[in-house]
C-alpha cells in the first residue's frame, strides 16, 4: 500500500485517525485476481486479521477467511495518478 494510496482511501472514504479498512473478496466483478471474483473493501473492525499494514492511525488488512484469494501473490495498492484512483495489482510471491 503507496501512501498516496492510503491517503486517498482516507479521503474518499472520510476515515476518522483510527481506523480499518478491510479488503476482502466479494463474488463477480471485473479485473480481480481469480476468475468470477473481484477485492472490495469494508470499514469495520477485525476479527481474525491475517495480515496488515498500519499507514498512519489507518490499518489496512486482509482477513483468514479471504486468504485463499492472494495465494502466492502478493498485493500491491498505488494511485494511478492520472485517474486519480487506486491501481490494484497482484505480484507473484
Amino acid at each position: 500500500m503507496s501512501d498516496e494510496a492510503a491517503h486517498w482511501y482516507k479521503n474518499e472514504l472520510d476515515l476518522n485517525e483510527e481506523s480499518y479498512l478491510r479488503f476482502h473478496v466479494h463474488y463477480g466483478g471485473v479485473g480481480g485476481n481469480v476468475p468470477g471474483f473481484s477485492l472490495g473493501i469494508a470499514i469495520e473492525e477485525p476479527s481474525h486479521m491475517h495480515t496488515s499494514v498500519k499507514i498512519g492511525q489507518t490499518v489496512f488488512y486482509i482477513e483468514e477467511s479471504d486468504v485463499w484469494y492472494f495465494e502466492n501473490k502478493n498485493l500491491i495498492i498505488t494511485l494511478d495518478e492520472q485517474l486519480n484512483e487506486p491501481q490494484i495489482t497482484y505480484e507473484s510471491a
